[in-house]
C-alpha cells in the first residue's frame, strides 16, 4: 500500500515537471523567438502581419488590440557599430490604402473649372491637401479647383473674398506630409485615416443648393456627367439604366447645414436618395466634426485621406470658359468637357432617370418608350391617330403636359393662360394626343414623375417647374417650350434641356428661338411677374411642327436666315 502512494506521487510529480518545462520551452520560442541550438546571437522578433486581408478594415478598429507591423530582425544593439545601410524594397497595397507606414500620393483623374476627380486627397483642420512629389505647376491652379466656398454676390469685394488661399487648398511633399502626420515614435502608424470609398466633396455655400433645378438639373447633372465621364462608363444600349460607373458612397456638404440643401416642395432629398439609394450624407456640422478632430497642436495632428473624391465648386466652376463667359450653368464645365473627351455616350443620364422614376412607381413596361430610336425627324410614314412614327417602325403616344404656374409669383396673363388651355386642348382632341394641364404643387411627388415618364412635349412659363424636364424620356420629339416676358431670357432650362438631348423653345409672346440662335440674356422688368403674355397659336404651331419633323436645326437657321433682320429673335 506504501509503496503503491509512492508511486502514484512520483507520477504527479513527474508530470508536473514536464508541463513546467512545456511552458519555459513555449514562452522561450514565442518571446524570446529562439531555440537552444538555433541561437546565433540576435532576437528574432515575430511580428507578421498579413497585408491581403480586408483592405477596408482599420488597423485600429478595436484600440485595445494593437496591430503589428511587419516582420523585423532586431539585431543586438553595438553603440561602437556604425550605422547599418539597407535597401528599401518597394511595397504593393491593396486597393484600400494601408496608411500605417505609407502614405499615397494624391493624384487626378480629370479635371474641368470646379469639377475635379481626385485619388489620395488629404484634409486636415479644414486645409485640403494634395500630397505629391510633383510641383504644383503639374496640377490645375487651385482657383479653378475651390474656392472660400461663401456665398456669390456680385460684388469686387465678394468675388475677390472667394478667391482661395493656401488655407483652403494647399500642396506638400510626400516627406512634408509625414513630418505633420507621421508616427511621433519608431514603428508607430501614421495619424492619417482613411475615409474609405467614393465621395462626392461639394464646396458651395447653400445660396443655390436649397434649389430643386439648382440642386438637380444643375448640381447633379454636372457631378453625373463628370463622374461617370471620368471613368468612361459605359451604358449596354439594350438597358439604358445599368452603368458601370463606381458607385457613390457619399455626398458631402461642407459648406450647408441639413436643411442647407434640402428645397421647401422636398424634392432634392427624395431625387438625390432615389437616385443613389446606398448613400450616406454629411453636412456642414460633420464637415465641422472632422475638421475639430484633425485640429490638435504640433505632432499631435491628424489627417483624413479620402480615396477617391469628386470634387465640385461653384465658384471655381464661374472661372472656367463655358459658365463664366457663355451660359452661366456651373454642369456645363462637367458635361461639355467629358463631351470633348468622348467619354459620355447618348445616354448618359438614363441610369438617373430611370432610378428616380421606378423609385417613384413608374413600371418598366411605361419606360419601355423608344429611347433608342436615332433619328431626329420623324418618317414620312403615316401615323396612327394619337401617334408618331419612329424609323417608320416604332410608334410613340404624343403627351402634351403644360405646367400652369397660375397660382404663383410669376405667371401668364389669366385671359392668355385660358386662351392657351383651349388652343392646346383642341390641337390635342384634332391629333388625337394627350394633354394635361397641371399645378405641379398639387400631385404628389409619385404623381409628378409619374407624368414626366410619359410626357413628350413639356410647356410652361421660365420657372422651377420646368425642372422635371430631366425626368423626360430622350425620344426624336422630347421638346421643352419654355414662355418668358418679352426681352427676357436666362439658359438654366436651355441648356439642360439641349445636354438632355432634347429640344428647346424660348417663346416671348408670338416669337420664337432655338439654339444655336438664343437670345441674349436678360432680365427685363415684368420677368418675375403676373403679366407675362403668350401668343396661343405661337405655341400650337411649334408643337404640330415639331411633331412633324419640320423644326430640325438646319431648317430653323434656314427659316432664321429668311427672315427680316428687324424680325429675327
Amino acid at each position: 500500500m506504501g509503496k503503491l502512494a509512492f508511486a502514484r506521487a512520483r507520477t504527479l510529480r513527474d508530470v508536473v515537471l514536464i508541463l513546467v518545462g512545456a511552458t519555459c520551452m513555449h514562452l522561450a520560442s514565442n518571446f524570446l523567438g529562439f531555440l537552444p541550438e538555433q541561437f546565433t546571437g540576435d532576437i528574432i522578433v515575430s511580428t507578421h502581419i498579413n497585408q491581403h486581408g480586408d483592405p477596408m478594415q482599420a488597423l485600429d478598429e478595436h484600440p485595445l488590440v494593437a496591430a503589428r507591423p511587419p516582420a523585423v530582425k532586431i539585431p543586438k544593439l553595438n553603440p561602437d557599430a556604425p550605422p547599418k545601410q539597407h535597401a528599401v524594397q518597394p511595397l504593393t497595397f491593396p486597393s484600400s490604402a494601408d496608411l500605417s507606414f505609407y502614405l499615397p500620393e494624391t493624384t487626378i483623374d480629370a479635371h474641368a473649372p470646379g469639377w475635379t476627380v481626385f485619388r489620395n486627397l488629404y484634409m486636415s483642420n479644414g486645409t485640403l491637401f494634395i500630397v505629391s512629389s510633383q510641383p504644383p505647376s503639374s496640377f490645375p491652379h487651385i482657383n479653378l479647383i475651390t474656392s472660400t466656398g461663401l456665398a456669390a454676390l456680385n460684388t469686387p469685394e465678394n468675388i475677390a473674398a472667394r478667391i482661395p488661399t493656401a488655407e483652403d487648398m494647399d500642396f506638400i511633399t510626400p516627406q512634408q506630409a509625414l513630418d505633420r502626420w507621421g508616427p511621433v515614435q519608431p514603428q508607430t502608424r501614421n495619424r492619417v485615416w482613411t475615409v474609405a470609398g467614393n465621395t462626392w466633396l461639394i464646396n458651395d455655400p447653400s445660396q443655390f443648393l436649397d434649389h430643386y433645378y439648382h440642386f438637380c438639373a444643375e448640381l447633379l447633372v454636372g457631378a453625373w456627367a463628370f463622374w461617370s465621364g471620368a471613368h468612361d462608363a459605359g451604358i449596354d444600349s439594350s438597358s439604358p439604366d445599368v452603368t458601370t460607373a463606381p458607385p457613390v458612397h457619399r455626398a458631402i456638404f461642407a459648406h450647408a447645414e441639413a436643411s442647407g440643401w434640402r428645397d421647401r416642395p422636398g424634392f432634392n432629398s427624395w431625387f438625390f436618395r432615389a437616385a443613389f439609394p446606398s448613400l450616406s450624407v454629411e453636412v456642414q456640422q460633420d464637415w465641422q466634426d472632422r475638421i475639430a478632430s484633425t485640429a490638435a497642436p504640433g505632432k499631435l495632428s491628424r489627417a483624413w485621406h479620402f480615396e477617391r473624391v469628386l470634387f465640385a465648386d461653384r465658384s471655381a466652376a464661374f472661372r472656367g470658359e463655358v459658365c463664366g463667359a457663355v451660359n452661366q450653368r456651373t454642369a456645363a464645365e462637367a458635361y461639355h468637357h467629358m463631351q470633348r473627351a468622348g467619354n459620355l455616350t447618348k445616354w448618359w443620364w438614363e441610369p438617373v432617370r430611370r432610378s428616380v422614376l421606378r423609385f417613384g412607381g413608374v413600371t418598366d413596361k411605361d419606360l419601355d418608350i423608344p429611347v433608342l430610336a436615332e433619328a431626329e425627324a420623324m418618317s414620312r410614314v403615316a401615323p396612327k391617330p394619337g401617334d408618331v412614327a419612329v424609323n417608320g417602325q416604332r410608334r410613340q403616344k404624343v403627351v402634351v403636359t403644360y405646367i400652369s404656374r397660375q397660382g404663383a409669383r410669376r405667371h401668364l396673363i389669366d385671359e392668355d393662360h385660358a386662351a392657351l388651355v383651349v388652343a392646346l386642348d383642341e390641337m390635342c382632341a384634332l391629333g388625337g394626343w394627350e394633354l394635361n394641364v397641371v399645378q405641379a404643387e398639387k400631385l404628389s411627388k409619385e404623381e409628378q414623375v409619374t407624368l414626366m415618364a410619359r410626357t413628350t412635349i413639356l410647356l410652361g412659363v421660365h420657372g422651377n417647374g420646368l425642372t422635371h424636364l430631366i425626368l423626360l424620356p430622350p425620344t426624336p420629339i422630347s421638346t421643352v417650350i419654355e414662355i418668358f416676358y418679352p426681352g427676357g431670357f436666362a439658359h438654366d432650362y436651355e441648356w439642360t434641356t439641349r445636354a438632355m438631348g432634347m429640344k428647346h423653345f424660348a417663346v416671348r409672346n408670338d416669337t420664337w428661338a432655338s439654339h444655336p440662335r438664343t437670345p441674349v440674356v436678360a432680365y427685363p422688368e415684368g420677368f418675375q411677374g403676373t403679366q407675362i403674355p403668350v401668343h396661343a397659336p405661337t405655341i400650337v404651331k411649334i408643337i404640330e411642327d415639331r411633331v412633324a419633323g419640320k423644326l430640325p436645326n438646319s431648317e430653323f437657321l434656314a427659316r432664321v436666315e429668311r427672315m427680316p433682320p428687324d424680325a429675327r429673335p
